[in-house]
């Protein structure tokens, strides 16, 4: 890994920088008000092949990998504009689907993911199991050639525009009859399966559902990957959904400085900038510094990702995301402090985003299963649960 990024890399952060900034927080913030999806920031963002840069060139992809991908999402947010799909449909879908997929479901799904024309959801967590994946009870079982899934989710990002979702489920292993955790793609409009809209209280651009299969009929082909393998590749999506959540949040916390330094510098009181009072100065330095170190962390997590080491990938991604949310929540706090009572207007964009980067500290994985993956597997300490 090298700590100085190619020109190729820098390129790609000008690029969608020039895009993203085209449309800001002011366009982001009255697609949410108005409940207007952010169609023409995604449909461009996925015309100059930003949304597909990790995927395989075969399939309409840049070739490129997660950090890259990553790099997108952080520029994007830095510009007032976190695009959450960008979590979901090429992260963790497109990972595992170009991973593990066969032929068809690489060629039926890839090329759209890539260019935005097609966005998947992802499905994971239960009312009763969280996202732990040895306690789901979506269960598919088979009928014939045919997969018969039942079961329930909630919490699930963007099902309302999607074209389909990537369940994850479990099915019974021939050998030991064991239930083993299995991916199922589930195209939006297949009977049995029904999807409400949770009543929300964030400031977010896609929304959150729950979702109710009910004896929904797939295909043999729908599973991805083999049955006995299905854990292995679970994960293959969930260390690039933590480097893409540590993304978005380091986007945010840069956001939210750079509105605070162009103010401190420029709002004067008693003759000079309010910035040159260390009061005001150095906590918002030191929020730079912990957004700088997450990202940091974030980058060495998309690297390893890269590099196919996804054990040690796994745990760089956890402590990636894990002080992105922390740096993020700090900056946007600090960042409203420094404004006073401008800070809760919504001329400066702060207030609404706070709730917003609060979500970091509890999805995608809480901070307290952050901790607890750390305690365990980073410091060897024994199992709490």
């Amino acid at each position: 890994m090298s700590f100085i990024e190619s020109e190729e890399r820098v390129a790609l952060r000008k690029a969608v920088r020039a895009v993203a900034g085209r449309y800001g927080f002011a366009y982001t913030d009255e697609c949410i008000r108005s409940g207007k999806r952010n169609t023409e920031v995604w449909e461009e963002m996925g015309r100059a092949g930003f949304l597909g840069v990790n995927l395989p060139e075969e399939y309409g992809g840049g070739g490129a990998g997660i950090y890259e991908l990553a790099l997108v999402l952080e520029e994007a947010a830095a510009a007032g504009v976190p695009l959450i799909m960008m979590v979901v449909s090429p992260a963790i879908c497109g990972t595992i689907i170009s991973r593990f997929g066969t032929d068809e479901q690489k060629q039926t799904w890839l090329p759209g993911i890539a260019d935005g024309s097609l966005v998947m959801a992802f499905g994971i967590t239960e009312p009763d199991a969280g996202s732990n994946s040895h306690n789901l009870r979506t269960v598919g079982a088979r009928d014939g050639e045919d997969w018969i899934l039942n079961g329930r989710k909630v919490f699930v990002t963007g099902v309302e525009h999607a074209d389909a979702v990537l369940i994850v489920g479990r099915t019974e292993d021939a050998k030991t009859g064991r239930l083993m955790p299995a991916l199922f793609i589930v195209p939006r409009e297949t009977p049995g399966f029904e999807y409400h809209k949770i009543d929300m209280d964030v400031w977010e651009n896609e929304g959150q559902y729950q979702l109710f299969l009910d004896d929904v009929r797939l295909p043999g082909d729908a599973l991805v990957g083999r049955p006995e393998a299905g854990i292995a590749q679970l994960f293959a999506g969930l260390n690039p959904e933590r480097v893409m959540g540590a993304a978005m949040a380091v986007g945010s916390g840069r956001y939210a400085l750079e509105k605070a330094a162009d103010y401190v510098k420029t709002r004067e009181v008693w003759g000079q900038p309010i910035g040159a009072h260390q009061g005001l100065a150095h906590p918002l330095a030191q929020r730079h510094i912990e957004v700088e170190l997450s990202r940091l962390m974030m980058q060495k997590a998309a690297t390893l990702i890269d590099e196919g080491l996804d054990a040690a990938a796994g745990e760089a991604a956890n402590m990636a995301k894990y002080a992105a949310a922390e740096a993020s929540v700090a900056a946007l706090d600090q960042a409203i402090q420094s404004h006073g009572g401008n800070g809760l207007t919504r001329e400066y964009g702060l207030a609404t985003m706070l709730a917003w980067a609060r979500i970091g500290r509890i999805a995608p994985v809480s901070r307290e299963m952050v901790l607890n993956f750390v305690a365990q597997h980073s410091l060897g300490l024994p199992k709490s649960y």
